[in-house]
C-alpha cells in the first residue's frame, strides 16, 4: 500500500526534525553539554517545542514583515511593538538631566523632524539603562560561549563589553558639563542659549584626554545610533529592509 500525502509529510517532517536534531546533539556534544529538550526526542513521547523553535512558513514571513498586517502579540510580552508616540518612562535619567541631554542632542544633530530628537533621547535613556545589563552578563559567559565570542568579535571587543561602564561615564559627564557651563555662563547647560551651548559642546570636543570627551563621544555615538534606526533616519538612508523574499529575486542589472 502506497503512503497517501499525509504520510509522506509526516515521513519528511520526521526526517527534517531527525537531521535537525543530530546536529543539536553533535553540537551540544563539543561543548559537553547536552540540553534537556533535544533527549526527549528519542522517548515515546516528545514535549512540545520550546519557544521560538519551529519553522515559519514563507506566507508567514511574508506576511509578518510585509508591514500591511502586523502580527498582534499578547500586549505586555517580550514581542510587543513599541507603539509610536507611547508615552515614555524614564529609565535612567532624571527629567532634569534628560532635558539636558535632550539639548545636548539637539546641539549635536541640528533640528529634527517631528518628535524624532524626543525619540533619539529616549532612546539614550533606555541604552544608558541596560548598560549594567548588557555588562553583567558579558562578564559571567561560560568559558567556551566567551571563547566563541572573542573568535567571532575580537577579544578587544569583548573586553571592552566586560570592562566598560558608560553610566558612570554619562552620569560623571553631565555633572562635569553643568560645573563648566555655570562657570563660563553662570547657568546650566538646559538653561544656556543655544550658541553658548553650540561653543560648549564644540569645546568639549576638542579635549581628547578628559572625562567630558568620554561624556561627548558616547551621547554622540548614541545618538547617531539613535537617529538613523527611527523613522526619520530610515527615511533619510532610503532604508529598503525588513523585506523577506519567499524566492532570490535574481540580478536585475543588464548584461553587457
Amino acid at each position: 500500500m502506497k503512503p497517501g500525502p499525509s504520510d509522506l509529510v509526516t515521513q519528511i517532517t520526521r526526517r527534517q526534525w531527525l537531521l535537525r536534531l543530530g546536529e543539536t546533539v553533535a553540537l551540544a556534544g563539543v561543548s559537553g553539554l547536552i540540553p534537556e529538550y533535544p533527549l526527549g526526542f528519542f522517548s515515546n513521547e516528545a514535549p512540545s517545542l520550546p519557544p521560538g523553535l519551529y519553522d515559519p512558513s514563507p506566507d508567514h514571513l511574508v506576511h509578518a514583515l510585509s508591514g500591511h498586517h502586523l502580527p498582534v502579540p499578547a500586549a505586555g510580552s517580550e514581542t510587543d511593538y513599541v507603539q509610536a508616540g507611547a508615552s515614555h518612562s524614564l529609565q535612567f535619567f532624571s527629567a532634569e538631566d534628560f532635558n539636558t541631554i535632550t539639548g545636548f542632542i539637539s546641539t549635536l544633530l541640528g533640528d529634527l523632524p517631528g518628535n524624532t530628537l524626543n525619540e533619539v533621547a529616549q532612546w539614550v535613556d533606555l541604552w544608558c539603562c541596560s548598560a549594567q545589563g548588557v555588562r553583567e552578563p558579558a562578564r559571567n559567559l561560560d568559558p567556551l560561549h566567551r571563547a566563541l565570542a572573542v573568535a567571532y568579535f575580537g577579544e578587544a571587543s569583548v573586553a571592552e563589553i566586560e570592562a566598560a561602564d558608560p553610566a558612570s561615564i554619562v552620569r560623571q559627564g553631565i555633572t562635569e558639563l553643568n560645573r563648566i557651563c555655570q562657570d563660563e555662563h553662570g547657568n546650566a547647560f538646559a538653561s544656556l542659549a543655544v550658541p553658548e551651548q553650540q561653543h560648549v559642546v564644540r569645546s568639549i570636543s576638542t579635549r581628547k584626554d578628559s572625562s567630558l570627551h568620554k561624556f561627548f563621544e558616547l551621547i554622540r555615538n548614541e545618538a547617531i545610533r539613535g537617529y538613523y534606526t527611527s523613522a526619520a533616519g530610515l527615511k533619510e538612508l532610503d532604508y529598503k529592509g525588513n523585506t523577506y523574499y519567499p524566492y532570490c529575486p535574481g540580478c536585475e542589472s543588464q548584461k553587457t
